[in-house]
């Protein structure tokens, strides 16, 4: 197996041993041969690692790395038949030798095909399109980073005794037991005086489990990729340098006064600043570890006098912010454990440790919401199934407070309420239905409102108010000790209007109350590029053998089945012919991103032994719908919360992606999403439909400004729609010359004579529905519909 030393002359990881005994077959010459005793699942699950990193890599970036993972650690190249390097047992033969030959039946859904889609999805889930280097990162450390000791029985050793004495089981030692042997049997005659000085004393204030988490958090202070269970080796191995009882007299000091601050981050209240204290128990509060590192990095910093209160005081605040705006904006725990890890060596040696951390976590992609984001993601993150419950009423309990700063709120009996229900009864329905326009869907409407923070509040009789309607629910609101629901109450109506301006106001307080990151280094990843992964990652989760459609992957990534599509046809991708239409037949617009492939989607299926019918029909029992593919993504999303989204997605019609209704709203959506981040005149705010035209221009204002998709012509436009008599018009054409030249380009003035409205119109050929053509068409659109609103508003005005 591969070994890496270290700078210090040790392994990177150790994965055990190995007891090995020579075949009865080896013959002379040839490749020598041993049987494996013990450590066969090791050697079986690396291999399959391996050959996922080698069909990520060929898939993504060339078939070279096939030849060179193969030739290296999978396939005797030279030897007849080109048998694998390792042979498991015959039970899993069969299904890792597929792995290995990269034959139709790879991963399918035994053990060892589960294993090697657990790697793919691992593996596109973390390719970085950003990072060349990623992956190859991964493959150095299977390779170079692993280490294990061989025993190799010889001739008449007894192999199975061998692994006996190996695994000899008894009482435990924890890894800080090891640790405090390792240290005293080393101090001599002083190991006495300095137990009872120091170390007893630090075992009574955390305790075994503690102080166990106490050697990890000295330890990533200096390595972040250490984990827990490496803690043994890691600290030992510094502990090596130590050559006199004095240096190891020394580090046992060290590491009690870190104990004490172990103990206040456990206990906040031993801390006798008053603002930090509550600082330090809203992180205890939050009841995760992972801002351990960082508190205890910023706490030593303190307890060594080079950071002022104040400094300990504000850097915490923007870790606190850091959590709750991830949560705000849907990003609860993305790469938080590796992101926070990293951060604890940015802040280590910054003369200014509030700074390093706010930029630290400000750039690249670790998702520290800017500002604008926060105000955009009130009304459109479900913020009900964002994170722990625990957390979600954190925050809601933080903002409370912030209302009544002098007022302790006892938040033992509170729960979060949905003010709106989260059943659209009767009752509820017609009530909701009477506050939104009259071309409104009202469960839509419902659905897209229901669990956005601006309808959520706490309060101490949740199962009194339940599915009441909001007349009956605004007297006990009004009677509440909660401050917010007093608020609420003095609406005489909650619908739309109401939940998005509560939903903006509290976005303000919370950008008042959790700072924001350093927006000049906030890295812009766009919507495509995160789908983009998000589908790759379920996609590299189906198994050989099994199918699923556009609509189903859509609603695991919470989007629509068109820029599904188009994110599998113009990008690489694991596994794309299987996913099909909703009939299981293969898109009429599906093409290989390889431009050398020419193979049928319908043959690869049947090889994986999907059965397709002559009409080109999957089989409908090989399907797999959203809930299992959410599984073999090992993404912690419940059914229920599948079942919104595919009623969101469907809006009361099929998800199949060809449905023009369907196309349509992923279409405006898209359009949506681009003009909330790039437009700075037209406005994106109202909900997309099931219509060829989509409204941008301020509803205060006219001409009205509309987007338009002709699929019968396949053109697309913006017009300005001007109704009402055509003073307007002319007043406006009048003014071209100057409107075309602010334009920077000329439009079409269609003054329509017999008819009471009029246009002015700018067009270009497209079709939203092709793939290739939609994101340049959405961007056409916003641009355009921007340069109208504000060029000829300002002439109206």
């Amino acid at each position: 197996m591969p070994r890496h030393v270290g700078p210090g002359g040790a392994p990177t990881h150790f994965i055990g041993s190995l007891v090995l005994a020579a075949s009865p077959d080896n013959g002379v010459v040839g490749v020598h041969k041993f049987l494996v005793v013990d450590g066969q699942q090791r050697l079986t699950t690396l291999s399959i690692l391996l050959a996922s990193i080698r069909d990520h890599l060929s898939e993504s970036d060339g078939q070279e790395h096939r030849d060179r993972i193969d030739a290296q650690y999978l396939v005797n190249t030279y030897e007849a038949g080109k048998p694998p390097k390792l042979v498991p047992t015959q039970a899993d033969r069969s299904a890792y030798l597929a792995i290995v030959r990269a034959s139709a039946e790879a991963g399918g859904e035994d053990a060892v095909g589960a294993a090697y889609r657990r790697f793919r999805v691992k593996l596109a889930e973390i390719d970085d399109p950003e990072d060349p280097h990623d992956i190859a990162a991964i493959e150095n450390a299977v390779l170079r980073g692993l280490a294990l000791v061989a025993v190799t029985a010889e001739a008449g050793d007894n192999a199975h005794r061998i692994f006996e004495s190996l695994n000899n089981t008894g009482l435990r030692l924890t890894q800080s037991d090891l640790l405090k042997n390792h240290l005293f049997m080393r101090l001599g005659d002083r190991a006495e005086e300095v137990y009872e000085a120091l170390w007893r004393p630090l075992e009574d204030k955390l305790g075994s489990e503690n102080l166990e988490l106490l050697f990890w958090l000295d330890l990533v202070q200096s390595d972040e990729k250490a984990k827990q269970s490496d803690t043994y080796v890691g600290q030992q191995r510094r502990f090596d340098t130590l050559t006199t009882p004095a240096e190891v007299e020394a580090e046992i000091r060290r590491i009690a006064r870190l104990g004490d601050v172990l103990a206040t981050i456990l206990k906040p209240e031993r801390e006798q600043n008053q603002a930090l204290r509550k600082r330090l128990e809203r992180i205890r509060a939050w009841g995760s570890t992972t801002a351990y590192p960082i508190v205890m990095q910023v706490l030593a910093q303190r307890a060594a006098g080079r950071v002022p209160d104040e400094k300990v005081i504000a850097t915490l605040s923007y870790l606190e912010s850091y959590f709750v705006r991830r949560i705000v904006i849907g990003r609860a725990t993305a790469g938080l454990n590796r992101t926070l890890l990293q951060a604890v060596g940015a802040i280590s040696g910054a003369s200014d440790v509030e700074a390093a951390l706010r930029d630290n976590l400000s750039e690249g992609r670790k998702h520290f919401a800017t500002d604008a984001q926060v105000r955009e993601s009130v009304t459109t993150v479900p913020f009900y199934w964002q994170g722990r419950a625990s957390q979600k009423k954190l925050i809601l309990l933080w903002l409370e407070e912030s209302l009544r700063p002098k007022e302790p709120v006892d938040a033992r009996q509170l729960t979060i309420e949905h003010v709106l229900p989260q059943t659209l009864t009767d009752a509820v329905r017609t009530e909701f239905g009477a506050t939104l326009p009259a071309e409104a869907e009202v469960a839509f409407e419902h659905e897209r409102l229901v669990h956005t923070l601006g309808n959520l509040t706490l309060t101490g009789y949740n199962s009194e108010l339940s599915n009441r309607p909001f007349s009956d629910k605004r007297t006990m609101l009004a009677k509440s000790g909660v401050r917010m629901n007093q608020t609420i109450a003095e609406h005489p109506t909650w619908g739309a209007s109401e939940i998005t301006d509560r939903g903006q106001a509290l976005a303000e307080r919370i950008i008042d109350l959790w700072p924001g990151p350093n927006e000049k280094l906030v890295g812009v990843r766009d919507r495509e590029t995160e789908l983009r992964v998000d589908v790759a990652t379920v996609l590299a989760g189906i198994p050989s053998g099994r199918w699923t459609t556009y609509g189903e992957v859509a609603v695991v990534v919470g989007s629509h089945p068109v820029p599904v599509g188009s994110a599998i046809a113009n990008h690489p991708m694991p596994n794309p012919w299987r996913v099909l239409q909703s009939g299981g037949t293969v898109w009429a617009q599906f093409r290989w991103t390889d431009q050398h492939r020419t193979d049928d989607p319908r043959d690869l299926l049947r090889a994986e032994g999907v059965d397709v019918d002559v009409a080109g029909r999957a089989d409908p029992e090989q399907f797999m719908d959203a809930v299992e593919l959410a599984a073999g993504m090992g993404l912690d999303i419940d059914a229920s919360t599948l079942r919104r989204r595919r009623r969101r997605q469907a809006r009361k019609t099929t998800t199949d992606p060809t449905a023009l209704g369907v196309q349509q709203v992923a279409f405006w959506e898209s359009v949506q999403e681009w003009g909330r981040q790039h437009a700075t005149h037209a406005s994106f705010h109202r909900s997309p439909g099931r219509r060829h035209w989509y409204p941008v221009h301020p509803a205060v204002l006219t001409p009205g400004v509309n987007l338009v998709v002709n699929t019968t012509k396949s053109r697309v436009y913006v017009e300005a729609y001007i109704e009402g008599g055509k003073d307007q018009f002319h007043a406006l054409h009048n003014q071209r010359q100057e409107i075309e030249r602010d334009l920077g380009y000329a439009v079409e003035w269609r003054e329509q004579p017999d008819k009471k409205a009029s246009r002015i119109i700018h067009e270009r050929p497209g079709d939203f529905r092709d793939p290739e053509q939609a994101d340049l068409l959405v961007q056409w659109l916003v641009r355009t519909a921007d340069d109208f609103v504000r060029v000829l508003h300002a002439r109206h005005a």
